[in-house]
C-alpha cells in the first residue's frame, strides 16, 4: 500500500460528499503506483458517471416523487404476483375438474358398464358421473371429439355442441350435471343417470 494512502487512511474518517469521494478516488489512482493507464481510465470515467448520475438524479427528483414511485413500484410487484397467482390457481383448478382421471386409460364401453352397474345398485351419483365421462370416450373413440387428457366437462360440451349442434341445450345440461354432482357434491337422482346414459346412445348412434 502506498504511503500517501496509508497517510489518508490514518486520518479520522471523512465523510465527503459525492463530488468530493470522486475527486479523491481520483487523486490516489492516478498516482504512478497505478501502471495501467487504460485500466485506470475506464475506472474514472465509471466514478465518474456513477457519481454524475446518482447526484442528478438527487437533485432532480423531490421527495414526494421519490415516494411516489416507490409506492407505483410496490403496488406493481404486488400486481404481478396476483397475476402469478391467480394463473396457477386456474391452473391447478382446471386440472382438478378434469372428466376423466389424470393418466386414465378406459374404455367408453367399460365405463358405460360400471355405470349402468352403478345405476343398478342405487348409486345414481357414480352413474352419472360415469355415464358423462363414457359418453366423452366414446366421441374420441368416433373421432368426434381430439383426445385431450384433462378436458374439463364445460370443453367437452363445447366441443359436442358443436359437433352436433341440435343436440347442445341437452349437451350442455348434462355437462353441467356432471360439474355439480361430480365437484359440486350435489345428489342425483335414477331419471338424471339414465338421460345421460341416454344421451350417449343418441350421440353415439345408437339411439
Amino acid at each position: 500500500m502506498t504511503g500517501p494512502l496509508l497517510a489518508i487512511l490514518a486520518e479520522p474518517p471523512l465523510d465527503p460528499s459525492p463530488d468530493e469521494a470522486g475527486s479523491l478516488l481520483r487523486r490516489e489512482l492516478v498516482r504512478p503506483e497505478y501502471h495501467d493507464r487504460d485500466v485506470l481510465q475506464q475506472v474514472l470515467d465509471w466514478v465518474d458517471r456513477l457519481v454524475s448520475s446518482a447526484v442528478d438524479a438527487a437533485s432532480r427528483t423531490p421527495p414526494l416523487s421519490t415516494f411516489a414511485a416507490m409506492v407505483a413500484f410496490l403496488l406493481l410487484a404486488l400486481g404481478l404476483g396476483w397475476l402469478v397467482s391467480r394463473a396457477r390457481r386456474t391452473a391447478r383448478s382446471t386440472r382438478e375438474r378434469a372428466v376423466l382421471p389424470a393418466g386414465a386409460v378406459l374404455r367408453a364401453d367399460d365405463l358405460r358398464a360400471r355405470a349402468e352397474r352403478a345405476l343398478a345398485e342405487g348409486r345414481a351419483e357414480d352413474a352419472v358421473v360415469d355415464a358423462f365421462r363414457a359418453l366423452a370416450v366414446r366421441q374420441v373413440e368416433r373421432g368426434v371429439l381430439e383426445d385431450r387428457p384433462g378436458a374439463t366437462a364445460h370443453e367437452v360440451a363445447t366441443a359436442l355442441g358443436a359437433a352436433h349442434p341440435d343436440q347442445r341445450p341437452r349437451v350442455d345440461g348434462t355437462a353441467a350435471l356432471f360439474d355439480a354432482v361430480r365437484y359440486g357434491d350435489r345428489p342425483a337422482s335414477p331419471a338424471q343417470a339414465r338421460g345421460v346414459l341416454e344421451l350417449d346412445d343418441v350421440l353415439g348412434g345408437r339411439g
